[in-house]
C-alpha cells in the first residue's frame, strides 16, 4: 500500500527515542528562586496561600540558603518585608535595612550565588503602592529618584543583578544612570518589562505584605488585554539599557514570552507567579493532579515559548526532581 500520510510516531516509539529528539529541556541552571526576608530571629512563617514558601529571618535564611545551594540552584530573587513602612518607602534604600542585610549575608556565605534584587517600593510603603503618592496618584518622576537610590543601596549590599518591577516610565534609564554614577557600571538590569496588573499576584501580596491600601495598580501596570503595548514597553527598556526582559505573570501570558523572543535578542525571563504556584499546590494537596508532571510541563512550556530562565516558587521541588 502506498504511504499516504506522515509517520510522526516513529520518533515517539520509546523513552530513549523521545529523549533523543526532545527539543527543549529544563535545567536547574534555568531556575531563579524567590525569597522573602523579615526582621527578627527564629522566624520561618509559612505563607498560608503558598504551601512550602516561607518568610525568613536572617538566621533561618542562612539555613535555607544551605539547602538551596545543595540543590544546585544558582540564583535567588530577594524581597524584603520590613517592620517599619512609610509613605516614601525609606527602608527600600536604607543601607542597613533587612533586604540589604540579607544580601550581605548570602554573598558572604555563598559568594558564587547570583543575588537578584527586586527593586520596587511597594513592600516598603505604608500605602502599598509602588511609588510616591501625591493627591491619590503615583507620581512617576519623583519615584524614579527613589528607585535609583534603592538600586545603588542594593548594589552596595552585594546584589549581582538589579530587577526593577514597579513599571514607572523611565525606570531603567534612571537606575542605569544612578548605578553608573555610583561606580556600578558592571551591574546588569533585569527589567520587569512586561508586567500586567494581574489577579495572579494575590498570594505574593500575602507574602510581601504589599497589598495596596487604596485603589489598584492599573495606572502603571499593563492591561491584561494588551499585547502590542508589551512590545512597546520592552522596546523602551531595551533602548534605556536593560540587560534582561521579564514577562510577568508567565503562564497566562506565554504569548508575550514568544513575542519578546521573536523581537529581541536579550535573555528572556518568565515569572511563574504566586497564584500559578498556589493553584498547582492546592490541587496537588487534594490529590487532583500529578504535581510533578504539571509543574514540569508548565516550565518546559516557558522554555518552548522562548524563555531562557524561569523565576518560580517550584524551584526547590524541580531541582530535586531533576536530580533523580
Amino acid at each position: 500500500m502506498a504511504q499516504t500520510f506522515d509517520r510522526h510516531r516513529r520518533l515517539r516509539k520509546s523513552a530513549a527515542m523521545r529523549n533523543l529528539v526532545r527539543e527543549n529541556h529544563v535545567r536547574v541552571e534555568d531556575l531563579i528562586y524567590p525569597l522573602f526576608v523579615v526582621e527578627g530571629t527564629g522566624i520561618k512563617n509559612e505563607i498560608p496561600s503558598m504551601p512550602g514558601v516561607y518568610q525568613l529571618s536572617l538566621d533561618t535564611l542562612a539555613e535555607e540558603m544551605k539547602e538551596i545551594v545543595a540543590l544546585g540552584i544558582q540564583a535567588v530573587l530577594m524581597f524584603g518585608v520590613p517592620t517599619h513602612k512609610d509613605a516614601c518607602g525609606t527602608e527600600a534604600y536604607n543601607d542597613d535595612a533587612i533586604t540589604q542585610q540579607a544580601m550581605r549575608l548570602i554573598k558572604e556565605a555563598h559568594p558564587e550565588m547570583i543575588v537578584i534584587a527586586d527593586t520596587c517600593l511597594c513592600e516598603y510603603t505604608d500605602h502599598g503602592h509602588c511609588g510616591v503618592i501625591h493627591e491619590g496618584e503615583v507620581v512617576n518622576d519623583e519615584t524614579l529618584k527613589l528607585l535609583g537610590q534603592t538600586a545603588v543601596s542594593q548594589a552596595k549590599a552585594g546584589a549581582d543583578i538589579i530587577a526593577p518591577s514597579n513599571m514607572m516610565d523611565g525606570f531603567v534609564i534612571a537606575i542605569r544612570e544612578a548605578l553608573d554614577e555610583a561606580g556600578f557600571e558592571h551591574i546588569p538590569i533585569m527589567s520587569y518589562a512586561v508586567k500586567y496588573a494581574s489577579a495572579f499576584y494575590g498570594p505574593f501580596r500575602d507574602a510581601a505584605g504589599s497589598t495596596p491600601q487604596f485603589g489598584d495598580r492599573k495606572s502603571y501596570q499593563m492591561d491584561a488585554a494588551n499585547a502590542r503595548e508589551g512590545l512597546r514597553e520592552a522596546a523602551s527598556d531595551v533602548k534605556e539599557g536593560a540587560d534582561f526582559l521579564i514577562v510577568k505573570p508567565g503562564l497566562a501570558f506565554m504569548d508575550m514570552v514568544l513575542r519578546l523572543r521573536e523581537n529581541f535578542n536579550l535573555p528572556i525571563v518568565a515569572y511563574n507567579v504566586s497564584a500559578e504556584y498556589s493553584m498547582v499546590k492546592a490541587a496537588a494537596l487534594n490529590g487532583w493532579i500529578d504535581e510533578e508532571r504539571i509543574v514540569m510541563e508548565t516550565l518546559v512550556g516557558f522554555k518552548r515559548a522562548g524563555a531562557d530562565m524561569i523565576i518560580t516558587y517550584h524551584a526547590k521541588d524541580v531541582a530535586k526532581w531533576l536530580a533523580r
